[in-house]
């Protein structure tokens, strides 16, 4: 989809700073609203992610989170992945996004989602510091 149909279904975005300053045309940045963000190549949605910092709240359109704009953005990696599994939604660790203080998984179904998880940093507000909390879901199409 294009980016003005993205935004005549979401609303007005806010533009990465690299699209004012080096104009529209320029490839690879995200258009955001709230935690919501959109890749932008060639005027069209190339990836989609969700941006979280755990111990705080998140805001999305509502469009993406029906009748609630924002909730609270601390998910713990074992808690995600006990979701998938009651789901029966398949995944895998992302071999490509595991190192240091973060990990990552990839599912099957939807194809390719990645989720990363982080050890929170100096500022978060949250229970276990030494757990790895959802930092960032993204889906790559182009």
């Amino acid at each position: 989809m294009s980016l003005d149909e993205a935004e005549s279904i979401i609303g007005p975005g806010h533009p990465h700073p690299a699209h004012i300053l080096k104009g529209f045309d320029i490839d690879g940045y995200p258009y955001a609203w709230g935690g919501l963000e959109l890749a932008i190549t060639r005027r069209a949605v190339s990836g989609i992610s969700i941006r979280l910092r755990p111990g705080s709240t998140v805001r999305l359109p509502a469009v993406v989170l029906p009748d609630s704009e924002s909730f609270g953005s601390t998910v713990l990696r074992e808690e995600l992945i006990a979701a998938l599994d009651e789901a029966g939604c398949r995944h895998a660790v992302n071999d490509g996004l595991t190192f240091g203080g973060q990990s990552s998984i990839v599912t099957y179904q939807p194809v390719g989602v990645c989720s990363v998880f982080f050890l929170p940093g100096q500022g978060d507000h949250v229970p276990h510091r030494d757990r790895h909390y959802l930092g960032a879901m993204y889906k790559h199409s182009a």
